[in-house]
């Protein structure tokens, strides 16, 4: 689709944005790395953090705004799709410069995916890429959307028959723990590889310090239409694109667990430090949701004089495979291999572990801006009084086994 007729100012403005910005200009996006770098005195560490289990998963998330001035990630978990039942999603988004395209994918492209008809003939690989794109184009004519000039990241995993699709655009990255080995599911998009560098230059642009333009730090990313402009090149030869890369890997007994996250986390922690900072958080059986949470406390730059490492939003979601067994099953071969391997990563001992499991509905949860939207049914009122909360269980997973009703996987409202 030839985006040109609809941003020709922009696209004026960016090709100038090199030489605007380097003197200071307050152009749109010649000042745009300035204005997503702004930070608070003090860092908002309240978290929106939830719980979703079924036979095959139990998924935490956490998403905490932090020392940024808005909120603009957003996320996805979906144990069992409303169209395809039995088929699991998940999704972080990193927004920047707003919030609301991270919002829209976060809350729209499974469903593109799965209208896809590459997707109803079983071709999942060609069905993700096409979604990509489509939503792409979609969000232009969106309402919603309209005057938005932000853009979204996009890492989504689709677990369908015992197969694993990973899609990522950007710099958001997903990472397994399979028989306590790491396994990369993504690779950044940035704009100093050799691939994306290449096709930037030939779209007319330019990678100055380590940046598009001299503005945006990746190279692939939903919306940012101004870098979409070139009316002599498709889609896929913009200088940002849509496209995604995506893995495919099947599933076996030996899946541990799976993290999505934005690079508020892999800007200071390291795939493999992840890996087994989870890993020994669950042989200290804690809560899914509590590694969460932990996780991006630990994350977090103690100050933010300089809006460094650890100053951004963070999201991470958390996704452990069961395999029709119990948690505890994951917490012993957890255990086992930090004995074996003498791992010794710092872990949260104000909370304690879990005693038993705890059973819990399934949910579609979108979080952005530090709200939670549950796409529910029914919400029956509260019980007069709750219950107290059982040792090992945290405060939210307990309020939420005692006052929401079980409902049928996938259930969208």
């Amino acid at each position: 689709m030839n985006k040109f007729k609809s941003f020709p100012f922009y696209f004026l403005n960016v090709k100038f944005s090199k030489f605007l910005y380097k003197n200071g200009s307050r152009l749109l996006f010649g000042n745009l790395s300035i204005i997503m770098g702004q930070t608070l005195s003090e860092p908002i560490t309240a978290k929106e953090t939830a719980f979703v289990k079924n036979d095959l998963y139990e998924v935490a998330s956490s998403a905490m705004q932090g020392w940024r001035i808005k909120m603009e990630d957003a996320h996805t978990h979906i144990l069992s799709l409303p169209d395809d039942p039995g088929t699991a999603f998940f999704g972080v988004y990193d927004g920047h410069g707003g919030a609301k395209t991270a919002q829209y994918a976060g809350r729209n492209l499974h469903k593109f995916i799965i209208n896809r008809p590459e997707y109803k003939e079983g071709n999942i690989t060609e069905a993700l890429k096409q979604a990509f794109l489509e939503l792409d184009n979609a969000m232009i004519g969106d309402e919603y959307l309209k005057g938005e000039h932000s853009g979204s990241t996009a890492v989504t995993v689709i677990i369908k028959d015992n197969i694993l699709y990973c899609a990522n655009i950007g710099d958001s990255r997903a990472i397994a723990s399979v028989n306590n080995k790491l396994e990369k599911l993504s690779w950044d998009h940035k704009p100093n590889n050799i691939e994306e560098s290449k096709r930037i230059a030939e779209a007319g642009g330019w990678v100055d310090c380590n940046r598009v333009n001299g503005n945006l730090a990746l190279s692939r990313a939903f919306g940012d239409y101004v870098f979409k402009a070139n009316s002599f090149k498709g889609d896929e030869k913009q200088i940002v694109i849509a496209v995604p890369d995506i893995v495919e890997r099947k599933i076996t007994q030996d899946w541990d667990f799976l993290i999505l996250a934005c690079d508020g986390i892999w800007d200071v922690m390291s795939d493999e430090d992840v890996m087994y900072y989870v890993t020994e958080n669950i042989a200290n059986g804690l809560e899914s949701e509590l590694i969460c949470e932990n996780l991006m406390m630990k994350c977090l730059a103690p100050d933010c004089h300089l809006a460094g490492l650890g100053c951004d939003n963070m999201t991470v979601v958390l996704v452990v495979f069961l395999h029709g067994d119990s948690y505890d099953k994951v917490i012993e071969k957890c255990k086992n291999y930090v004995a074996e391997h003498k791992i010794g990563h710092e872990t949260d001992d104000s909370e304690e572990p879990r005693d038993s499991e705890d059973e819990d509905e399934d949910k579609i949860l979108v979080f952005s801006d530090a709200q939670s939207k549950e796409e529910e049914p029914h919400s029956p009122p509260p019980p007069p009084s709750p219950k107290p909360a059982a040792a090992g269980c945290s405060a939210k997973r307990c309020a939420a086994n005692q006052n929401q009703p079980n409902k049928s996987e996938g259930e969208e409202q």
